[in-house]
C-alpha cells in the first residue's frame, strides 16, 4: 500500500447487551486498506479489555480515528470530524477522544495541546498500549504512544472485521515501509519495512475460509518485498506466501495490494498464472511517466523499466488487470513531463487508475528539498487531462469484455437496486447482474456473459453458478 487511496470512513458496528454497563467504543477509518485492517487490530484490541462496539458516536465513551496523512484533503476531512466529536462530548462529559494512524505523530502536540481536539494520539505500533492509554486519559493525563517499533506485526491478535459483508476480508502481511519516495509520509510515519509470521498469515486466512469468506487481499505497503525467515520453515518470499494462501481452497479467491515496480518478480507473476484461484489483477503505481520526475520523486525505475514490466505481466499473465497510480504537477513538472505521463498511459493501457494532483506533505524528502512550484490551477488542468485519458482508456477496456463471460463473486446487491447483484471479476472489474432467475446468493461465483458496460462497470446477465 505503499499509494494509499482515500476509501472513506467506516465504524464498528455493534450494540450494547441489554442492561450491560460494558463501556463502548466507536472508531471511524480513512484512507488505504491498510488503516481499515489496523482498526480491525483495534477492535479487537479493545474487546480484550471489555470494550463493546457502537455504531453511534454520541453514545461511546471512547471515540476513535483511524487518519490518513497521505494527501491534504484527507486531514481536512479528519480535522472536520474530529470539531463534530468535540461537539458531541460537551454532551457527554466521560467521553474520550482519540487519534489513531499516520496523522498521530506529526500532529500529536497540535491536536492535544494547540486545539485540545484529543484526549489521546497513539501510532500505528502502539495499539496494543490503548486500554493502558485510555485508562491514563480517564484520569485526566493527555495519553501518547507514537513510537515506531522494528518488530511488532500485530501477528498473533486476530482482528474484529469491521462492517464486513462475510465475503472480503484484508489480511495485512507486512508493516512499514523502506521505499524514500521523496513525496510520501509513509515510511515516516509507519516505520521500517518487517514482515509477519508466514504460518500466522495462513492460519488467518484459513480461518477466514472456514468461517465462509470466499476473498482475501492480502495487504502491505509493498508485497513484493515480504521476506519472513525461521528456523524451522526456512525463507518465504511473497511468491511462496501467495502460492501457500491459494492452497488453502480453490474457492478462496486471492487478492494482493500495492506492488512496486522495481520489486515484482518474475516468479509471483508465475505463480499469478498457475493457480485459477489468483485473481490475474496488479496494482502496478506509477507516479509520472517522466525519468527525470521519476528522479526526483526517488522511484529507483525509469519509463523503460516500468513499461517492461508492464509487457512482462501481459506475456505471463495475458489477461491480466493492470491499475496505476499517477500524480501531476509534481515539484518542477514541465509541460513535456506531463506529455511523457500521457503517452506512457497510452502505451501502458491502464484498466483503470487513482489519479491525484501532488500535494506536499511536511516532513517528506520533497518537501524539503524541492519547491512546490507548479500553480494548483495547473495541477488541476494536468490532473483534468489525465482523468479524462484514464476515462477513454477504462471505457475501451470494458467495451472488449462485451460478449465474454466472466467468472464473478458475489459480495452483495447492487448500489443502485437491491434487484440486482453487485461482484468483482478476475480483473477487478465490478460486473451487475439482475437477480431473476437464479437462486445465487452473496458469496457464491456466478458465470456472467457481459452484455453493455459503463465507464466504470460491467452489466449482464448470470448464465449458471461457477
Amino acid at each position: 500500500m505503499h499509494d494509499e487511496k482515500i476509501q472513506g470512513s467506516a465504524y464498528v458496528q455493534g450494540s450494547a447487551i441489554p442492561g450491560s454497563s460494558a463501556r463502548k467504543f466507536y472508531i471511524e477509518s480513512y484512507g488505504c486498506a491498510m488503516n481499515f485492517a489496523d482498526s480491525e487490530i483495534v477492535a479487537s484490541i479493545l474487546g480484550g479489555s471489555g470494550f463493546i462496539a457502537t455504531a453511534d458516536f454520541r453514545e461511546a465513551d471512547i471515540v476513535l480515528i483511524n487518519t490518513c496523512s497521505i494527501r491534504e484533503k484527507a486531514e481536512q476531512t479528519i480535522r472536520s470530524r474530529l470539531h463534530i466529536f468535540r461537539q458531541a462530548k460537551r454532551l457527554n462529559s466521560g467521553m474520550l477522544i482519540g487519534v489513531l494512524g499516520c496523522m498521530a505523530e506529526r500532529l500529536k502536540a497540535k491536536l492535544l495541546e494547540e486545539e485540545k481536539l484529543v484526549d489521546l494520539v497513539v501510532g500505528p505500533d502502539g495499539y496494543r498500549t490503548l486500554p493502558v492509554l485510555i485508562e491514563a486519559a480517564e484520569e485526566g493525563q493527555k495519553s501518547v504512544n507514537v513510537l515506531l517499533s522494528r518488530e511488532e506485526t500485530y501477528a498473533d491478535i486476530s482482528p474484529v472485521r469491521i462492517n464486513s459483508n462475510g465475503v472480503n476480508a484484508f489480511v495485512s502481511i507486512m508493516r512499514g515501509c523502506n521505499n524514500m519516495c521523496s513525496f510520501c509520509v509513509v515510511p515516516f510515519t509507519r516505520g521500517r519495512e518487517r514482515s509477519r509470521d508466514a504460518g500466522s498469515v495462513i492460519r488467518e486466512c484459513s480461518g477466514l475460509f472456514e468461517e465462509g469468506y470466499r476473498e482475501v487481499t492480502l495487504l502491505g505497503q509493498n508485497v513484493d518485498s515480504y521476506h519472513w525467515y525461521s528456523e524451522k520453515g526456512g525463507d518465504v518470499t511473497f511468491a511462496m506466501l501467495l502460492e501457500q494462501v491459494a492452497c488453502i481452497s480453490p474457492e478462496l479467491r486471492v487478492r494482493f495490494s500495492t506492488s512496486h515496480p522495481k520489486d515484482i518478480t518474475d516468479e509471483v507473476l508465475f505463480v499469478i498464472d498457475g493457480h485459477e484461484n489468483i485473481c490475474n489483477y496488479v496494482h502496478l503505481p506509477v507516479q509520472s511517466g517522466s525519468n527525470r520526475i521519476l528522479q526526483l520523486m526517488n522511484r529507483t525505475y525509469t519509463r523503460e523499466w516500468y513499461l517492461a514490466r508492464i509487457r512482462r505481466i501481459r506475456e505471463i499473465v495475458p489477461d491480466c488487470g493492470i491499475s496505476s497510480d499517477i500524480i501531476s504537477g509534481f515539484c518542477t513538472e514541465t509541460e513535456d513531463d506531463h506529455q511523457e505521463t500521457l503517452s506512457l498511459m497510452q502505451e501502458a493501457r491502464f484498466d483503470m487508475s487513482y489519479m491525484y494532483f501532488y500535494s506536499e506533505r511536511p516532513g517528506t524528502l520533497a518537501a524539503r528539498r524541492y519547491a512546490d512550484d507548479i500553480p494548483e490551477t495547473e495541477k488541476k488542468r494536468r490532473l483534468d487531462e489525465i482523468v479524462k485519458f484514464q476515462n477513454r482508456m477504462s471505457r475501451s477496456s470494458n467495451l472488449k469484455d462485451i460478449g465474454s463471460i466472466s467468472k464473478v463473486l458475489i459480495e452483495g446487491d447492487s448500489k443502485k437496486s437491491a434487484a440486482a447483484w453487485m461482484g468483482r471479476n478476475d480483473q477487478n472489474k465490478v460486473v451487475v447482474f439482475t437477480k431473476q432467475g437464479n437462486s445465487l446468493g452473496k458469496g457464491d461465483y456466478a458465470l456472467v456473459r457481459i452484455e453493455h458496460s459503463t465507464g466504470a462497470t460491467l452489466i449482464g446477465e448470470a448464465i449458471s453458478k461457477a
